[in-house]
């Protein structure tokens, strides 16, 4: 077993955990996805690491998200389908609030040993 020595961030985690709206949202749109449950989408949903300077507890990390509802809800509608065309017309903080479960957490421990790599999306590379 290897050593390691965990330490805190600076950083909060808000989890966006995806509701039943968002699932049947799904499931119009990829009928494939025939063995995906709730639970499935739920158990492996996005984690966003925030400034605890600017986030120190859930009803921060609630006008951080509302702040920020759109570039999350179209992440997610992305992720599940890229055509535009299947995506809710109206979208909206309603929407958003009605589709996602926001949790917080003030404690966030790293325990590996190797530094952070942050990964950016190729759509976000200067041309």
């Amino acid at each position: 077993m290897s050593e390691f020595y965990p330490t805190t961030i600076n950083r909060g985690l808000i989890m966006l955990l995806p509701r039943k709206p968002a699932f049947d949202w799904i499931k119009r749109v990829d009928p494939d996805e025939t063995k995906l449950t709730l639970d499935d989408i739920r158990q492996d949903c996005d984690g966003l690491l925030v400034p605890q300077g600017e986030v120190q507890n859930l009803e921060g990390a609630q006008k951080w998200v509302y702040e920020n509802w759109e570039m999350f809800l179209e992440e997610f509608l992305t992720d599940w389908h890229e055509d535009e065309e299947s995506w809710p017309e109206k979208r909206t903080l309603k929407l958003f609030k009605e589709w996602f479960d926001l949790h917080y957490s003030s404690l966030v421990w790293d325990f590996a040993n190797e530094p952070v790599v942050h990964e950016k999306d190729e759509d976000d590379e200067p041309e």
